[in-house]
């Protein structure tokens, strides 16, 4: 079992009586974003070590509850340690941290106590220094008897770092932050200026981090320009995806009326946007249109492909155009299937990047040779898929 500790503790530099880990980050608060890092990598227990329940705080923690963990908020060490399954590993977070989803991750396997950390060169002022020469890069792995150990010792003691050298006396191995993690915006923050300047570049790493060619090279560009802006506006999940989906119907209909490749166009761009919709809905925790968009963002390239083999069929009088459709929507469907993100390369098809493949070759006026380049690209994505499943 995965368990998270949180840290709601220290003010803000700029904001006297506001505790950083309220402020706002990508349409929620810094804690909420912090326990959507931990639950992502599996953590079914959460534990927030408060100084004072202020109403922002209440109403983060109330927010965090919906996700289906447990929540508890604590006043103390020994509280905490109380709260936690004794066989639990214990993924720590520390207060005012900014960073993604893959760095979190890659202390959430099993293993011993484990601290990340930066050279003390690279280490901002608020990174606490560790042995070695290295500084601790705000996320650790440790035993829950770590937290029984610190309770030991006196209550007036900053609790973040009475553990953090609980752990470094226990030997926590040194785990070698990724370099580009700090150009990532990885980093503690205890200003909201500053909080708000590293978002951006966390909210553009958060697409960059995806793995496939299309997401790096098409959405994560995009998103840079795009995302910080929508969060800022308080742009909602939901106009996004009532815009994708409004896009995407009219790109259908412009296929079923022989417009081709203006309809595959609005269909792509339409991708786009629910694709960065689906981003937005993740940070503003609105599980619900996430879902709503992602499940659009796969169905609506196979429709357009299945509206333009319905439309070249019907022009050239016979079915081949409408089978070699069925055909790439079927193996588009199990290599999206089958490639998860786990094990997926940069080279492997998407829906989206299969669309791209069709709307382009449409656009040079050979739709049907689109189609079976994209079945085609999709049976490579597929087989690789399947080995290395197999492996």
């Amino acid at each position: 079992m995965l368990a998270g500790l949180l840290f709601a503790v220290q003010e803000t530099n700029d904001r006297p009586e506001r505790l950083t880990a309220t402020l706002p980050f990508g349409g929620v608060t810094l804690l909420e974003y912090q326990a959507r890092l931990l639950i992502e990598a599996g953590a079914a227990q959460i534990v927030i070590l408060v100084a004072r329940l202020t109403p922002e705080l209440l109403g983060a923690v109330t927010r965090i509850g919906r996700r289906g963990v447990a929540v508890d908020a604590v006043r103390h060490v020994s509280e905490a340690a109380a709260k936690l399954h004794p066989l639990a590993r214990l993924l720590v977070l520390a207060d005012g941290l900014i960073t993604t989803e893959r760095v979190v991750g890659s202390l959430a396997s099993e293993g011993g106590d484990a601290l990340l950390v930066v050279p003390q060169a690279d280490a901002g002022a608020v990174f606490e220094r560790v042995g070695g020469g290295q500084a601790w890069a705000g996320v650790a792995r440790l035993d829950p008897r770590r937290l029984t150990e610190a309770a030991r010792l006196p209550r007036d003691y900053d609790a973040q770092s009475t553990l953090l050298r609980v752990a470094e006396q226990a030997r926590a191995v040194h785990v070698l932050l990724p370099a580009e993690a700090l150009a990532h915006g990885h980093g503690i923050e205890r200003d909201a200026a500053a909080l708000d300047r590293r978002g951006r570049a966390v909210l553009a790493a958060i697409v960059s981090d995806r793995r496939g060619w299309f997401d790096r090279q098409l959405v994560a560009p995009l998103a840079r320009v795009t995302l910080p802006a929508m969060v800022e506006r308080g742009w909602s999940g939901t106009a996004t995806a009532a815009a994708g989906c409004v896009l995407g119907l009219t790109g259908l209909a412009a296929i079923a009326l022989g417009w081709s490749t203006a309809g595959l166009s609005a269909a792509f761009i339409a991708c786009l946007v629910l694709a960065l919709g689906t981003t937005l809905s993740g940070l503003r925790d609105e599980p619900r249109i996430e879902q709503t968009q992602r499940v659009a963002g796969l169905t609506l390239p196979a429709l357009a492909a299945l509206f333009l083999g319905a439309a070249e069929s019907g022009r050239a009088g016979n079915l081949t155009a409408l089978a070699v459709a069925a055909a790439l929507v079927t193996l588009a469907a199990l290599a999206q299937r089958a490639g998860t993100e786990r094990i997926r390369r940069w080279w492997w098809g998407s829906a989206p990047a299969v669309l791209l493949i069709v709307t382009l070759a449409t656009a040079a006026h050979w739709p049907l040779s689109g189609m079976a380049v994209a079945a085609a690209y999709a049976t490579a994505t597929l087989a690789a898929a399947i080995e290395r499943l197999r492996r």
